[in-house]
């Protein structure tokens, strides 16, 4: 199936956490022509896996509409979201979300079985989508026996196996070297140009969001700027100082520590004080780090 328009029109949406109110999305706006590949980029919490998620009727708004095709999705029953979920969109995760236990043609058959789709139609579809994704060698193999890149390109492969319109991408290059993470990029584009699918791409790497048609920089819940392709290599290049930054920060930690290891050992802190100030540096080395990650960069 071709993909479909999506209009997404002053959505809102609001987590409570006990007594805090969190505002992940302030009356966005967005429209996807069909069989269009967007990326959407912007810093961690800025909105944009929760914009995914309802739009995939994995979560629900607190206000506004979102419009995919003529089904208005968030005035979909709980019941109807399923079906939705199962025939419309296809999802692809950063960790994947493959079956350990079932070869690489069954976790894509997977899905399939689940919609009651009769076995020889099943197995010719698993064959072409294998084509499609380069594994045919690879279909008996279980996923601890493929490489990270080949495992993502099962995930997209179940993904499309109930021929959904629809198919978003959630950091589908994030646990990727370079080298995987343009396969996969390359691949999606193969997907949006042959099949026709509506792709919408979250990703924090300006390399892989440059083989969209349209980036979209989300801040704050709301779209802030739409950027043609060629305009996200001045951002890419700050972003790698960015990265700099932060490797020359952790990099400074870790000789904080040592140093601190030191003078406990030569008695010129005591252990409440090394213990306290040690804590304090981890803390802010593990979350730099992190960061790293959520950038696809592998922290010193």
């Amino acid at each position: 199936m071709s993909g479909l328009n999506i209009k997404v029109k002053d959505l809102v949406k609001i987590h409570h956490t006990g007594h805090i109110e969190v505002q992940a999305l302030r009356g966005l706006n967005l429209e996807i022509s069909s069989g269009e590949l967007i990326s959407i980029i912007g810093p961690s919490g800025s909105g944009k896996s929760t914009l995914l998620n309802i739009i995939g009727g994995l979560d629900k708004a607190t206000a506004g509409t979102v419009t995919v095709g003529d089904k208005v999705v968030t005035n979909l029953s709980v019941r109807q979201l399923v079906d939705f979920r199962r025939k419309m969109v296809g999802h692809i995760f950063q960790n994947l979300n493959l079956i350990p236990t079932l070869t690489a043609q069954e976790n894509i058959e997977f899905s399939m079985v689940a919609s009651g789709v009769k076995r020889d139609k099943r197995k010719k579809r698993v064959q072409e989508l294998l084509n499609i994704v380069g594994l045919d060698a690879r279909a008996d193999h279980k996923p601890e026996d493929l490489s990270g890149g080949e495992q993502q390109r099962i995930a997209i492969a179940s993904a499309l196996a109930n021929d959904a319109p629809i198919l978003l991408a959630d950091e589908p290059t994030g646990e990727l070297d370079t080298a995987n993470a343009r396969i996969i990029a390359e691949h999606l584009v193969k997907i949006n140009q042959e099949l026709g699918k509506t792709i919408i791409m979250v990703t924090h790497d300006p390399s892989v969001a440059r083989v969209s048609s349209r980036i979209l920089r989300i801040e704050d819940g709301v779209i802030k700027t739409a950027l043609a392709p060629s305009e996200v290599i001045g951002q890419e290049k700050a972003a790698a100082s960015y990265v700099d930054q932060i490797k020359a920060r952790i990099i400074e930690i870790n000789s904080q520590i040592a140093q601190l290891d030191t003078d406990l050992r030569t008695d010129k802190i005591d252990g409440d004080e090394y213990a306290h100030k040690r804590l304090s540096l981890k803390q802010l080395r593990d979350s730099l780090k992190e960061e790293c990650s959520r950038m696809g960069v592998i922290p010193p």
